[in-house]
């Protein structure tokens, strides 16, 4: 790994009010973007996706207790692309090493959403020994066929609880344009992100509600065209992954609904779950005094017992 370190202050001793700066550090020849904001525990976080920008990610409740280093994933935000169109689930987890070498930690918590639970899971399994648990938030232990069908299912469970609202329909139209008749192509940043835009609802428990509550929610996206598709699927390993766990799910999530959760509850054994029952795909704002009391309690709790 080529790593170049551009500042390796440690995270207890950045102020808060540089929290809106960026830092790089450069992997195999590829920008790595992170921000860093709070103090306490150092805690990467690594949003959904792929390719999903990671602005609807800033927690600012948990920065009170943890130092929250956000991270743009490659292929996404303002880092790079890679070349070669190797996004594995291994290959993030070489990008979120490099930041956690470059703030200057040994250890850290890794808080993973959707996609980026992918990654911690992986992370996991590949580098135990440089976590102090991982926060597995709205995600699965696969990816795929077979989560796609899932979610197709779910989405029509969607778009059923709510018939006479036009973009719960619309957001049903699409989805399967895209992934079921495939008669509508995601070919670039534009149509990915207008497919994002009309599926947003589905990824909430109640999305006017929401809406009315914390204001418009949108998500930025970046498509690259080199990108390979990943199959993967980690359920037979999760019994390997021993680092105290906490794993978070909405009621209502359709992309990785709430029996994935469960599965991995169950598997691995060191972990705790968290469903979060007025909630989607994004319980940090729609049961935002919940989403961090859990996570809140699962680090003070790591902490206080030690590593297990």
């Amino acid at each position: 790994m080529d790593a170049t370190n551009h500042n390796s202050k440690p995270p207890s001793s950045v102020p808060r009010d540089r929290s809106s700066e960026a830092r790089t550090v450069t992997v195999d020849g590829v920008r790595q973007v992170y921000r860093v904001a709070g103090q306490g525990p150092v805690c990467l976080v690594h949003p959904g996706g792929p390719g999903v920008h990671p602005d609807y990610l800033r927690l600012p409740s948990l920065e009170k207790y943890l130092t929250m280093v956000y991270l743009h994933p490659v292929g996404s935000g303002d880092s790079g692309l890679l070349s070669d169109g190797d996004y594995s689930m291994s290959r993030y987890g070489r990008f979120a090493e490099a930041v956690l070498d470059d703030v200057g930690a040994t250890t850290a918590y890794f808080l993973g959403h959707s996609h980026g639970g992918f990654v911690a899971l992986q992370f996991g399994m590949n580098r135990p020994e440089r976590l102090d648990g991982v926060i597995l938030y709205d995600t699965a232990p696969l990816n795929g066929g077979e989560l796609r069908e899932t979610a197709t299912k779910e989405m029509a469970a969607f778009v059923e609880r709510w018939p006479n609202r036009p973009e719960a329909a619309e957001a049903g139209r699409v989805w399967d344009a895209v992934n079921v008749s495939q008669t509508f192509k995601v070919a670039d940043n534009e149509s990915y992100q207008r497919y994002m835009n009309a599926i947003l609802p589905a990824y909430f428990a109640d999305y006017r509600k929401t809406t009315q509550q914390v204001g418009q929610v949108g998500l930025r996206v970046t498509l690259d065209p080199n990108r390979l598709p990943v199959r993967w699927d980690a359920r037979d390993r999760l019994g390997t992954i021993n680092v105290p766990a906490l794993v978070i799910v909405g009621t209502y999530d359709f992309i990785c609904p709430p029996r994935f959760a469960y599965e991995m509850h169950a598997e691995m054994p060191n972990a705790r779950l968290c469903e979060l029952r007025e909630s989607g795909h994004f319980g940090h704002l729609e049961e935002s005094e919940q989403f961090t009391a859990a996570v809140v309690e699962f680090v003070h709790t790591v902490e206080k017992d030690g590593r297990a």
